[in-house]
């Protein structure tokens, strides 16, 4: 399993709430409840740079270690 896919994961949840809160808020024209969504639109898409990163750390990690056999 990816080390970044529970970030990755997160980040995806916590994208399609922070939308579906920017959504009701925008129905409702609660500016508070659209910030928050905003706000957990930008945490999911930071959760998923970071499963990213560690993905491609790993990667990185995987091509320096020589196979041991």
């Amino acid at each position: 399993m990816s080390d970044g896919l529970g970030d990755k994961l997160k980040g995806a949840v916590d994208k399609g709430v922070g939308s579906a809160k920017e959504s009701i808020g925008d129905a409702r024209n609660d500016q508070d409840q659209q910030a928050e969504g905003q706000a957990q639109q930008g945490k999911g898409e930071l959760n998923q740079a970071k499963g990213e990163v560690k993905d491609r750390a790993g990667q990185v990690k995987d091509a320096l270690t020589p196979d041991q056999e």
